[in-house]
């Protein structure tokens, strides 16, 4: 088990990797962390490799269909197994694409910051995180950071 002391660093690593993202108006960063406190992968929000930063970052009609979640970033740029890892994010907790990509990969657990949910969001957040209970994947929320 990590440490709060531990869990808040990495959660502010994850805020850093947020401000790398591509999308002005969603910064969001994951921070995957092994047993022994190791950095495996981080990932932020953004297009796919070689998919040009135009304007349609600027267009959500445009942006979403594109848009590869911090989540899933982290996850595929890990270059070892990311099975019985940490999963840290930053400013949300994952939606439901994103958990069941969570889940498949065998990540143990993930961490976020207690944070208001944007109401568009709020309906696939709460199934989102229903999922990962479902699969014995816990979310431990964490306060001031």
């Amino acid at each position: 088990m990590i440490s709060d002391h531990w869990s808040e660093r990495f959660l502010l690593l994850a805020k850093h990797v947020a401000q790398w993202s591509k999308d002005p108006s969603t910064r969001v960063g994951a921070v995957i962390v092994d047993d022994l406190r190791h950095v495996v992968s981080v990932g932020y929000n953004g297009f796919p490799r070689g998919i040009k930063d135009d304007h349609r970052l600027t267009v959500r009609e445009e942006k979403y269909p594109l848009v590869v979640h911090a989540e899933a970033n982290a996850i595929l740029n890990a270059t070892v197994p990311v099975r019985g890892c940490h999963l840290y994010l930053w400013p949300f907790p994952p939606c439901s694409e994103c958990a069941k990509l969570i889940i498949q990969s065998g990540i143990l657990m993930v961490h976020a910051p207690k944070a208001l949910i944007p109401q568009r969001w709020a309906m696939d957040v709460n199934r989102a995180n229903l999922t990962l209970l479902e699969a014995d994947i816990p979310t431990e929320f964490h306060g001031d950071v």
